[in-house]
């Protein structure tokens, strides 16, 4: 595997479950995430919002002008022709990113809430679904589903610093974490049947990475009221939770070769999302 990269520093729970790709693939997937941790990392340092607008102008130029003397832009054009990634995902990507350079954000209803999860997380699970050489027009809605869960999740678990960022995607009270992961929940259950048009030597790394990434929601949910939520800090799946969950992926791998599969569960979601975005260009 690759050292010092960003996959295995700031992402646990994927690079956990990275570890049953194949070599190459890992390679993809970890160029994939040094992409979207360089952009994501110029909104999140701590710099002056200004000087931060003219960083991720100044990124953005340098991708679209192929500037190949940075590593991170080279790979991920490399990525963009070797998979036919649509350049109109990166466009949502860098708008997702854009929205939170305010000095406040605000999300105000459902459907703002799921356009900009899946500007930041839809994106890359349909980026991966296209590493991982599915096809299946469905099974591609079924990877934005999983990356729109897993950034529910993220908000839910991030409620205090996003707060303390002036960043606010949810209200700030356990009954709305509650609910947003009550959503989450509703699109982990969308990606389930569709990893089955996943090519069997990648389908175990995925369904270790989403019961992993639920679990963390499963740990928020033990807190039971905003007191004990504020006091947990960053709430995180222990390793032993990890290789837990990994051995019930193994029941998940069993169970998905016996399941039939299913119309999208989540339409009505992604019509709220169409209203702004054409995701049938992106898949």
């Amino acid at each position: 595997m690759l050292k010092n990269n960003y996959l295995s520093i700031y992402a646990k729970s994927f690079n956990w479950a990275a570890f049953f790709l194949p070599k190459n693939t890992y390679k993809d997937c970890s160029s994939l995430y040094d992409f979207c941790r360089t952009v994501d990392n110029i909104a999140d340092d701590k710099n002056d919002l200004d000087i931060k607008i003219k960083k991720l102008s100044e990124f953005k130029s340098q991708f679209l002008n192929k500037n190949f003397d940075s590593l991170v832009i080279r790979n991920m054009w490399s990525l963009i022709e070797n998979y036919k990634i649509s350049i109109k995902v990166i466009d949502d990507l860098f708008d997702g990113i854009e929205s939170d350079l305010s000095e406040i954000v605000k999300l105000n209803t459902k459907k703002e809430l799921l356009i900009y999860s899946y500007r930041v997380a839809g994106t890359v699970g349909l980026m991966m679904a296209k590493i991982l050489n599915v096809e299946d027009k469905k099974s591609m809605k079924a990877a934005i589903d999983l990356g729109i869960a897993m950034q529910l999740t993220n908000i839910s678990r991030d409620v205090v610093e996003d707060a303390n960022n002036n960043r606010f995607y949810i209200e700030y009270d356990f009954e709305n974490i509650k609910k947003t992961l009550r959503i989450a929940d509703l699109f982990y259950e969308s990606s389930f049947n569709s990893i089955k048009k996943i090519p069997f030597t990648f389908r175990f790394a995925i369904l270790v990475a989403r019961r992993i990434y639920k679990k963390i929601g499963d740990n928020i949910l033990q807190k039971r009221n905003i007191d004990n939520y504020n006091k947990s800090g960053k709430i995180y799946v222990s390793n032993f939770s990890k290789l837990f969950e990994t051995f019930l992926s193994i029941y998940d791998l069993i169970l998905l070769s016996f399941t039939n599969e299913k119309s999208h569960l989540r339409e009505e979601e992604h019509l709220l999302i169409k209203e702004e975005i054409n995701l049938d260009e992106r898949i």
